[in-house]
């Protein structure tokens, strides 16, 4: 089989690998009809991530079709079309039971496992451990340009900043950073019925689309951003603010903008240390979080999108196939050039 192989910070290449099998009796096989591209690989591609080493395959988002069974799975089947997420659970170690699948210690202490620690869905074809506890079935109704954006980005913004935030009827939002996860948790916060839901982003495109999303005001972000949203919550700041870059700038001004009593939640993966005033925010009575996705938002998400509750397809700019993988990287790490928020990628 073919799939997008890291060789090495900054370079990767489409090739021929050994055919994925079935290695355990909890596996299954899966046929990628389609996947998509994370900012997680970008900061693989520039060597930020040391667990991840020369010769394994990318990716970790798939929507796909079940061509292998373990001989311990009994949820699945061959024919079965699937969404395979970002976090692989055992279901049974205490992270799991807790809920807390992206800690699953039985698959090496981190749920993120594929394109990091075994080989991932950037392929033809995917090994998935732990199919029964892991893999979901697709409802018919739900297309594979509308899954695949639940395998990560949506439970991302939903799960690590809606619920994370403790969003509630009636509250002001702020989400600082209106890229693919951004807009995830924008689209998402209609479900806990926040009244005023405000974008904060430098480019104008993004701007707009928030505004699709779900957004009901954007502010530009620069000196002016903390003035900008006071006006907008009549000079209180908001109660929740939700970060979603992972720049230590864009962290402290969800901070400077929520309201005592207010939480700050962050998604945004930050690659360097970030200094807050403490001895500001301490008396404020904010609340501070952080965190890895685990998924288990998936199943209430697909409801939302089966029933055309959450538009999930709205994620997806740009569609590429197989052989245009290093296209769809450009693409996706120029977004700003090119208008772009997910990709779309699928065999020819």
């Amino acid at each position: 089989m073919k799939a997008l192989v890291y060789h090495g910070p900054g370079n990767k290449a489409w090739e021929d690998v050994p055919d994925a099998t079935i290695q355990e009796v909890t596996d299954v096989v899966v046929k990628v009809d389609t996947t998509t591209i994370c900012g997680t690989d970008l900061h693989i591609l520039h060597g930020d991530v040391a667990a991840v080493t020369d010769g394994r395959i990318l990716g970790h988002e798939a929507v796909g079709t079940v061509t292998a069974v373990g001989d311990a799975v009994g949820s699945f089947k061959v024919g079965d079309r699937v969404l395979v997420p970002a976090v692989t659970r055992c279901g049974r170690c205490d992270y799991c039971q807790r809920g807390m699948p992206s800690h699953c210690r039985t698959v090496g202490g981190v749920g993120w496992i594929f394109g990091h620690l075994i080989d991932g869905t950037q392929a033809e074809y995917v090994r998935v451990p732990f199919a029964d506890t892991s893999l979901y079935h697709v409802p018919a109704e739900v297309t594979d340009e509308q899954a695949i954006f639940l395998a990560d980005s949506l439970p991302t913004g939903y799960e690590v900043g809606v619920l994370a935030g403790e969003v509630r009827p009636g509250d002001t939002v702020a989400v600082v950073g209106s890229g693919a996860v951004g807009l995830a948790a924008i689209l998402t916060t209609g479900l806990w019925g926040a009244s005023k839901v405000i974008a904060i982003d430098a480019n104008k495109f993004r701007l707009e689309k928030a505004l699709e999303f779900g957004a009901t005001d954007t502010v530009a972000a620069g000196p002016d951003t903390v003035a900008e949203v006071l006006a907008h919550t009549d000079g209180l700041g908001v109660d929740v603010a939700i970060e979603a870059v992972g720049y230590p700038e864009t962290l402290q001004t969800a901070a400077a903008l929520v309201r005592p009593g207010g939480h700050v939640a962050n998604i945004g993966v930050h690659g360097v240390g970030v200094e807050l005033p403490m001895q500001d925010l301490w008396i404020r009575n904010i609340t501070l979080t952080m965190g890895l996705v685990d998924t288990v938002s998936i199943p209430t998400l697909l409801k939302m999108v089966a029933s055309g509750r959450i538009p999930a397809e709205k994620m997806g700019t740009h569609t590429f196939t197989f052989d245009q993988l290093d296209q769809a990287y450009d693409v996706f790490g120029n977004a700003a050039d090119h208008q772009a928020l997910k990709v779309i990628i699928q065999p020819a």
